[in-house]
């Protein structure tokens, strides 16, 4: 990017249709972009239909806003519509031959009895184990070990072993689903986003490092000549490795890209089951599955896009803090 501040506005839609009346339904929302240096939600809207009973709103364990929906009256079909405007500033991409040595990180982040840590890496410390959707195998420490040569700096490492993933991997919305394991991505090489960052992140877990699952939206450019069709993105998922004294650095191997000015940040945590962007439980409803769309627009194309009308109980949400 040219270094220049951008505006987008991202519009997240979330549809469900029911077989059967749903009588009653819990739902937690995690659609409020992160403050952070280089990104700030300017303003944001929340609409959904049909409104809630109650609403509370409260920050998880890994400081992402979260918005909680009660309803209780009978339903059969349930649309969350979220709208904000974005602005990111560019981020200064380090030299990757002048960080430290990787084993010099992950011996800096091994447990070591009576030894006290500061905040950043009492934090990072909750992203070295195992979690619901990545695992820790001798298989993955070697796969990364051909790009973790020894004393080899560990920004250099990370970005090869990125470039590594996105070449031997295809990207193939029908080979996977959310509940496919990240053993069957590493087998069958295929999957997406989410898979790729899962993969990359056990394959960091298991040599020692601290790596988190970031969620969020990556800008899409429509094919020369053609219009930005509505609604034709969808979310995206990277991953974000600590280093001690330096702090993260989001890397993402789908596309072989360090994150920048057309990566929109949502959320991170462990891995995709601690920041889905809608889950809940409900009562009835029968067979039902999300129909979700997703648009990412830059402000000078966003005159004119959208003609529906907004959906009730539309309200004004702060921004969320970093």
């Amino acid at each position: 990017m040219n270094g220049q501040t951008v505006r987008y506005h991202v519009r997240h839609e979330t549809l469900y249709r029911y077989e059967h009346p749903v009588r009653e339904s819990h739902q937690l929302l995690r659609l409020f972009p992160r403050t952070l240096a280089w990104q700030r939600c300017v303003a944001q809207h929340l609409g959904v239909s049909p409104e809630p009973e109650r609403t509370r709103s409260f920050t998880d364990a890994f400081g992402n806003g979260v918005r909680a929906l009660h309803f209780e009256q009978s339903h059969d079909r349930l649309e969350v519509r979220s709208e904000c405007w974005i602005e990111l500033d560019s981020r200064i991409m380090p030299l990757l031959d002048d960080s430290p040595a990787w084993e010099t990180v992950r011996d800096a982040l091994r447990y070591r009895a009576g030894r006290q840590l500061d905040a950043a890496m009492l934090e990072a410390a909750a992203f070295l184990f195992e979690s619901t959707e990545v695992r820790i195998k001798r298989a993955f420490a070697e796969y990364a070990a051909e790009c973790f040569a020894p004393g080899r700096p560990v920004l250099s490492a990370t970005d090869a072993l990125m470039r590594r993933i996105h070449e031997e991997f295809t990207f193939d919305p029908e080979a996977t689903d959310v509940s496919t394991p990240v053993t069957e991505v590493f087998a069958n090489r295929r999957g997406v986003c989410q898979d790729f960052a899962h993969f990359m992140i056990a394959c960091l877990r298991s040599i020692g490092l601290a790596a988190r699952y970031v969620s969020g939206y990556l800008l899409t450019r429509p094919p020369p000549g053609r219009p930005r069709l509505v609604g034709a993105d969808a979310t995206h998922a990277w991953v974000s490795l600590f280093v001690p004294g330096a702090g993260w650095f989001d890397f993402d191997p789908t596309n072989a890209l360090w994150a920048d000015q057309e990566h929109v940040t949502i959320g991170w945590g462990r891995d995709f089951a601690d920041i889905s962007p809608m889950r809940g439980v409900l009562l009835g409803g029968g067979g039902h599955a999300p129909e979700i769309s997703v648009t990412v627009v830059p402000e000078n194309e966003f005159e004119g896009l959208y003609t529906d009308a907004a959906l009730p109980g539309l309200e004004l949400l702060a921004p969320r803090g970093g």
